[in-house]
């Protein structure tokens, strides 16, 4: 049937009895590949993309495949049509078999003859094939092409015209005949084709046996698009075992079917180009009209909404994986992967779950599925699945080797370091004593821990400390997390923050930011991608949409979003053609221009629009460096495999169009993309340039259409050449000009607590960003422009980012690299006045190569934290490039696991004056290290709270003091160490002079059992000849109302049993709650410097919200503070200490380091001289 059709509409398809020399082919289109469920180069895609390519109506058409094979000579079943294209369904191939990727080209008049033209309308074509069986009623159809330029005015009245015909006579026999006669005799008459079981509760069954027949119902159907704009040309079919094609909507999407059955069970699928299919039922009726109304909503290719996770399992235990995919339409097929071959299907479930019973050790490996639709393919990450041994452990007994710093004057002989070993326990998953249930997730959840802690003792010069390390580890009930991603948004020319602005996640509000700009979103436990899109409910900037990393471990992330201000408001006529710019400055010409063809826009309903218009057209210019930031998404797409895949983009632009009362967004259709070539510097890019849509809700960009060359001389300018693109501006308001790049590398970038740089000194949930860079041709230090930007979480082995490279050219890319914790910048190594190769953590002969320079290499007065490199991709066979810190594309788990010995780039956290120290180790950058203990700092992994006390000395010099936290009321940590924290004071920009200090306590609260309150017992100690001059009077009257009250006879020093309440800046006591906490610390240190409850700083104010002042006498000369011993050579710390600590001695006056000798000489006569840390044990 479908040759017959195929030869109808050849037949239909010459007009005017034009003379062979009077045709020519069009060149080869392939807009489609083979993936999801066939091949579909469809002729009104290829009018869209090459309107001027190819003729409205082709006479003929023809398919090859891509390697010139005639369709054919393929074997494969495939279907033409000069008026609908070529299709090649893969469920209709042999088994085993797919469709080709074809090629099709189209007979059409040659232009240089002129064509006849019917005005208004051409001849009606001749009918078409009765679509009845014998002895049925069916269908014949004819249509006609409206050749006028208004096709609304000049052309009323329909595109297509049906009528009833009845089918052939049927040949029967005379047992058919006596049973037509039998069956009509006890039905009313109605005949049944042989065998068929099929009865209609109105009409009559047609000869397939899979219709019933009304012949006097006509139903009337209006289709439009997802904005109100018609859907002219979407097709209506039969939905059955085989789907009939039964008309075409007109170009206002109008159509009419004669003989379908009201009856609530026959059902139509809507289909058009780049839209999803939609299915409608025709309600139940006795009327002779029906009407029906249907919005196609944009086809969506699949995404992967939830990931499937990495599973641990026992031999013969059984195992799921989910792989949870959003789409339009839902996905027709799924593929599962072990190891890279594709699995049966029969071990799947129809909505992507895989099931694997009597596990075996050959089961173990990667598994990934795929998953199809008819708009594409998308793949999902890995998920590793590991089996052992029926009684092998899930973990590692033994813990790993973890160093913790400890206090300047506890110098470890026996190791020769100011560190010890306190042991850790990879945290990874395992399963409990039971088999867990089959799922998505493995509930609950178990990972490997610490099951028992060792408590031992630290000798130090004057003291001891208690110190609990891991003795053992074993599988646990995972520590409860939450996700957070906080920060943010901001104007990326000028830093004004969007002031109550909606968030976005899914197509759904989820949060707004505050008075400054912030927000805080805990991200929901199922989300493997975040994507949030930034709305300002003031119009003063751009919709924002980002793709936002968090760590998967829990804990915080600060992001800070750049926001792109709108541009100002410009009219436009409509019922002229108009011209904008894309980047035009008064030193550079445009990058691109946007060219509107008269009666270009239209309005919700698809009305056209007659009028002026308001127009706002923002450009993120890749020229400008400082835009990079606020690139939208994160620059990938899904290609016809289903891979992520980046893109260099060559701008990017916002559009916004408004009537003339700025009341309704209007749409516009038919606009052209200019592109000047000359702004494409790399010649390979011309030819692989698209323009690109970005979808909101999974923040990937979609391919719009391609570009094609002319040449040609705008606005009296010299002659040119551009790439032209044609794009329609409806749902989607966000557009790019983007190339995909396959040359691709990754970055190793680890980041420090601070320049020691020691393995067990790493940060995780530190924010690294890559912004990748095209130098200008000769001078690499001197960017073209920015083509893309890139952030990452660092984990527990660093991050690893991926960048464009080259192994031609070195500096063909270069990278400018940075990283931030909490809106906080780290602090890049040097490569000034020399590079030290060695901490950088590069070879140096790769180090050469890739030219690393900090931001401050030629001008020292900039900032320190950002580095440049190029990124040169690793010579094979070399071996300094090949062990970091530059890794191909294909070898990211080469560089994820790469040992800290390999190469990688470096940042480091200025800590200043700052030192903690808690008997129970716990990492805060990765809660679920946390370990029940009653002597815990932190009592509750999911509530956190951070309390600091803002001590000022008023004095000459900078003060170092410490906190020292002990048990104070629970019976089980009374007397015993909690932790202790020194911290350096700051000096004050105030003209009083002096400097203050924020100092961290524990707070007073439940301990882990959440059994008791233990009120710590805080003692504050302030270096150098200091005495307390005053205590804050409300603290003071709440500390002797809220017994017990910690007697304070020495006045060098404080102790208080720390309050229970949240007391606030009129106290001198900031206490903050959260979830993560650093950002718990991080708020709490901003008001406490502040001197507020409610707002933060970054400078210090120390005559606001103080809760202690000590006054500090001249520090005697020579002598140094803690952290100043600490940048010598371990062994010259030590003899130092020891060689001061005798001269104190001589001279009878009291050692100042802490506070070690509670009294000094001047006050012997109150008793023989106290060892401050001799009870600490």
């Amino acid at each position: 049937m479908d040759s017959n059709w195929s030869s109808v509409l050849l037949i239909l398809g010459m007009i005017c009895s034009l003379s062979q020399a009077h045709w020519e082919w069009t060149s080869w289109f392939n807009i489609d590949h083979p993936g999801g469920s066939g091949d579909y180069e469809q002729l009104d895609a290829i009018q869209r993309y090459y309107k001027d390519r190819i003729c409205p109506r082709p006479a003929a058409i023809e398919a090859r495949t891509t390697h010139g094979v005639p369709a054919s000579l393929t074997g494969e079943k495939v279907h033409l049509s000069p008026h609908l294209g070529f299709w090649c369904l893969n469920k209709e191939q042999l088994p085993g078999k797919s469709c080709s990727n074809y090629a099709v080209r189209f007979r059409c008049p040659k232009r240089s003859v002129t064509a006849v033209v019917w005005s208004p309308w051409s001849h009606w074509s001749s009918w078409g094939s009765c679509t009845a069986a014998c002895e049925e009623t069916g269908v014949q159809v004819r249509r006609r092409t409206c050749n006028a330029q208004n096709k609304e005015r000049q052309c009323p009245g329909p595109v297509e015209e049906g009528k009833m015909c009845k089918g052939p006579a049927c040949k029967t026999t005379p047992a058919t005949a006596t049973r037509f006669l039998n069956a009509s005799m006890e039905s009313n008459r109605e005949e049944l084709p042989v065998g068929c079981e099929l009865r209609c509760a109105m009409g009559r069954v047609n000869a397939e046996c899979n219709q019933c027949i009304c012949k006097d119902h006509r139903l009337y159907g209006s289709v439009r698009l997802q904005d109100g704009a018609p859907a002219s040309k979407a097709t209506v079919h039969l939905w059955g075992n085989s789907e009939k094609f039964l008309t075409a909507c007109d170009e206002k999407g109008k159509f009419q079917i004669l003989g379908l059955c009201p009856d609530g069970k026959t059902t139509l699928k809507i289909k058009k180009a780049y839209y999803g299919v939609t299915v409608v039922t025709l309600s139940a009726s006795d009327s002779k009209t029906s009407t029906i109304e249907v919005k196609l909503k944009r086809s969506e290719k699949p995404v992967i909404r939830k990931q499937p996770q990495n599973k641990l399992r026992r031999e013969g235990q059984s195992v799921s994986f989910c792989c949870k995919v959003q789409c339009n339409p839902p996905p027709d097929r799924y593929l599962w992967y072990h190891n890279g071959s594709v699995l049966n299907a029969k071990t799947h479930e129809p909505d992507g779950t895989l099931v694997l019973n009597q596990l075996k050790p050959q089961h173990a490996g990667q598994y990934m599925c795929k998953a199809s639709n008819i708009a594409g393919s998308v793949k999902s990450q890995p998920a590793t699945l590991t089996v052992i041994a029926p009684r092998a452990p899930f973990c590692n007994p033994t813990p790993d080797r973890h160093l913790i710093q400890l206090p300047y004057d506890c110098y470890q002989n026996l190791t020769q370091s100011f560190f010890y070993n306190v042991g850790k326990c990879p945290v990874t998953k395992c399963t409990g004593e039971h088999e867990p249930e089959l799922g998505c997730k493995d509930k609950p959840a178990y990972c490997c821990g610490a099951v028992r802690l060792e408590e031992k003792t630290i000798s130090c010069s004057k003291y001891t400390l208690p110190i609990k390390v891991v003795s053992s580890c074993g599988c646990q009930k995972c520590v409860e997390i939450k996700t957070i991603v906080r920060g943010r948004a901001v104007a990326a020319d000028n830093g004004e923050a969007m002031r109550f602005g909606q968030i976005f996640m899914d197509g759904k509000k989820i949060s707004m930011t505050g008075y400054k700009g912030t927000f805080s979103i805990q991200v929901p436990a199922d989300i493997d991608r975040l994507v949030l899109t930034f709305v300002d409910r003031y119009q003063k900037f751009v919709n924002t949409t980002k793709v936002l990393p968090f760590n998967k471990k829990g804990g915080s992330v600060f992001h800070e979003i750049k926001l792109v201000r709108k541009k100002p408001v410009i009219t436009l006529d409509c019922s002229i053609s108009n011209t904008i710019s894309l980047g035009a400055t008064e030193n550079q010409n445009p990058i691109a221009e946007l060219e509107f063809p008269p009666n270009a826009f239209y309005r919700q309903n698809g009305d056209i629009y007659r009028g002026l218009v308001k127009a706002s057209v923002t450009f993120l210019d890749p020229r400008d460096i400082s835009l990079a930031s606020a690139a939208q998404s994160d620059l990938n797409f899904i290609d016809e495999e289903g891979d992520v895949l980046p893109l260099r983009t060559y701008g990017m632009f916002s559009l916004d169009f408004w009537d003339e009362t700025a009341k309704e967004s209007l749409n516009a259709g038919q606009v052209e993309v200019f592109l000047d070539s000359a702004q494409v510097k790399m010649p390979q890019h011309l030819h692989r340039m698209k323009l690109w849509s970005l979808n909101p809700e999974t923040g990937f960009w979609e391919e719009e259409g391609d570009f094609t060359f002319i040449k040609s001389q705008r606005n009296k300018r010299e002659e040119r050449t551009f790439l032209v693109g044609n794009m329609e501006i409806r749902e989607r308001r966000l557009f790019n000009l983007d190339v995909p790049e396959s040359r691709r590398c990754y970055v190793k970038v680890r980041t420090f607590h601070s320049d020691r740089f020691m393995p067990s000194d790493q940060i995780e949930g530190v924010v690294v960003s890559l912004i990748n860079v095209e130098p200008m041709e000769g001078f690499s230090s001197n960017p073209r422009a920015w083509g893309r930007f890139d952030s990452v979480i660092t984990g527990s082995n660093g991050a690893c980012l991926p960048a464009f490279c080259d192994d031609q050219q070195p500096d063909a890319y270069t990278a400018f690299v940075v990283a931030t914790l909490g809106g906080e910048e780290l602090e890049a190594v040097a490569s000034s006045p020399r590079i030290n190769s060695n901490r950088i953590g590069v070879q140096h002969s790769y180090l050469n190569k890739l030219q690393y320079r900090r931001s401050d290499h030629e001008d020292a007065k900039l900032k320190k934290t950002a580095f440049k490199i190029n990124v040169a991709k690793p010579t094979p066979n070399v071996p300094d490039e090949m062990n970091g810190p530059i890794y191909p594309y294909e070898n990211l788990k080469e560089c994820e696991e790469a040992s800290f010995s390999a190469g990688h780039f470096r940042f480091y956290r200025v800590e200043g004056d700052r030192y903690e120290y808690n008997t129970v180790p716990f990492n805060e950058d990765d809660p679920m290290t946390w370990t029940e203990d009653y002597l815990a700092w932190w009592p509750k992994p999911l509530e956190f709270r951070a309390c600091y006390i803002k001590v000022k000395f008023n004095g000459p010099h900078e003060i170092t003091v410490r906190s020292r936290n002990m048990g104070g009321t629970h019976p089980r940590t009374v007397g015993q160490l909690y932790g202790i924290r020194d911290v350096r004071s700051t000096r004050a920009l105030d003209p009083s002079g002096g400097s203050a200090v924020c100092l961290e306590f524990k707070c007073s609260g439940m301990l882990y059992d959440q059994e008791r309150i233990d009120r710590t017992l805080v003692k504050i100690i302030p270096q150098n000849n200091c005495h307390r001059e005053s205590v804050n009077n409300m603290l003071q009257d709440y500390l002797v109302n809220h017994l017990p009250f910690a007697v304070n006879n020495d006045t060098s020093e404080f102790t208080m049993l720390a309050p229970l309440d949240p007391l606030g800046h009129n106290y001198g006591i900031y206490t903050v709650t959260d979830q993560d906490p650093r950002t718990a610390k991080e708020i709490a240190l901003g008001r406490c410097f502040d001197g507020s409850s409610d707002t933060v700083s970054r400078v210090m104010k120390s005559n606001v919200g103080v809760a202690l002042t000590f006054n500090c006498n001249e520090k005697r000369e020579n002598q140094q503070n803690v952290f100043q011993s600490l940048q010598k050579p371990p062994g010259q710390s030590v003899v130092s200490s020891m060689r001061m600590g005798q001269r104190m001695r001589r001279r009878g006056q009291r050692d100042n380091l802490f506070g070690i000798v509670l009294f000094n000489g001047k006050r012997k006569q109150r008793g023989p001289r106290r060892e401050l840390w001799s009870s600490v044990q």
